[in-house]
């Protein structure tokens, strides 16, 4: 399995904001902190606060927070989140698929349950569990 820059960056950007909970968190700052691009922290940073796990607020004071504890955030969501327009590969695009295998294909089946067993995997760990200290 492989993830996205995108769901890396979410992953980073959580670890450490889980380290000071109650802290807001501006995008620039995070940028910097984890030598990321500022820009694409920020479409990431969106996404999580449309899901719920963050929530943001704008001026002086602003930036981003946790929205729940730590502890109630499970890994697994925050990659089915961030990955949610990222099929694992082509024919679970849906109709998008150009396979021509497709029909009788007995490898789908079995790329879905290493999927799920991944997914499932991140759902025993929380967000906690992975915080990253100030």
């Amino acid at each position: 399995m492989r993830l996205t820059s995108f769901t890396d960056y979410g992953f980073r950007a959580l670890m450490r904001m889980a380290g000071e909970p109650g802290r807001a968190f501006s995008t620039s700052e995070l940028a910097t902190d984890l030598r990321i691009s500022r820009n694409h922290l920020a479409k990431v940073i969106s996404r999580l606060a449309r899901a719920g796990i963050l929530s943001t607020r704008r001026g002086g004071a602003g930036g981003a927070v946790l929205a729940r504890p730590a502890e109630e955030i499970r890994l697994g969501d925050i990659a089915r989140i961030l990955e949610a327009d990222q099929a694992l590969v082509e024919c679970f695009a849906g109709d998008a698929s150009a396979c021509t295998l497709v029909q009788g294909c007995r490898l789908k089946s079995r790329l879905a349950a290493a999927e799920n067993a991944f997914l499932a995997e991140l759902d025993r760990s929380t967000l906690a569990d992975c915080a990253y200290p100030p």
